[in-house]
């Protein structure tokens, strides 16, 4: 099975192509990598990596969304180290994915000052639920759905909003990154094959839509990159 898994103290990856590791790394699509030989894209590896018992502990107090930051850290570093990889970042004129609100407008839920619910984001398998959250949230998590191509917010909505979004995703363009969340939908949880795409439930469900435009996107473009030695 191919893929990536985080867990607390351990990394491991199963016939995953360099690409497919800056991806995750740096949270970007295809067509953000810049300057690759072609093998990047086509040779596989294997790699397990493990954690010292104090990083692992450091790890294990912090939310999912903190180890996430800290995961991809650790990746950069791990790509760096095993394939000497350096590159540097650049702005390129892209296709992306604006958010606008569709014609029927926008079905969030606002939440107003001084409201006592809880705020944050929980995600799973096809689930994104936010409680008081900003629409730049939602976006973030949106470019996390490998989409094809980054999602920009232009929906001119300012406030924060409470929201449920579930859809089927598409096997292919589904999130490498497997572990334990906290609470929510587990990751490998198996999709409702009749549910709607997440293109058509962010229009039915949030009253908003995607956009296929051109917009300032950030590049990454390979400055050195090596095979790995065998360890």
């Amino acid at each position: 099975m191919l893929g990536l898994g985080f867990w607390i103290e351990r990394f491991t990856a199963t016939g995953v192509t360099l690409q497919g590791l800056i991806r995750e790394a740096y949270e970007v699509e295809d067509n953000q990598i810049s300057g690759a030989p072609a093998w990047l894209d086509s040779e596989r590896y294997d790699i397990e990596a493990k954690a010292d018992k104090s990083v692992a502990d450091e790890l294990q107090k912090l939310s999912f969304d903190q180890r996430l930051v800290e995961y991809r850290r650790m990746l950069q570093a791990l790509l760096g180290d095993r394939f000497q990889l350096t590159l540097h970042r650049e702005t390129k004129e892209l296709p992306v994915y604006a958010l606008v609100i569709a014609k029927k407008g926008p079905k969030l839920q606002e939440t107003h000052p001084g409201d006592n619910d809880p705020t944050g984001m929980t995600f799973g398998w096809g689930l994104l639920k936010g409680e008081g959250v900003p629409i730049a949230l939602l976006v973030r998590h949106l470019s996390q759905q490998r989409l094809g191509r980054p999602v920009l917010d232009k929906s001119g909505l300012t406030g924060k909003y409470d929201f449920t979004l579930q859809w089927t995703p598409e096997e292919n363009r589904a999130p490498m990154f497997k572990g334990t969340r906290d609470g929510g939908q587990g990751p490998d949880s198996p999709p409702d094959s009749s549910g709607p795409s997440i293109f058509t439930a962010i229009q039915e469900q949030l009253g908003l839509r995607l956009e296929s435009q051109k917009g300032p996107v950030e590049v990454l473009v390979i400055d050195h990159v090596e095979r790995p030695s065998e360890n």
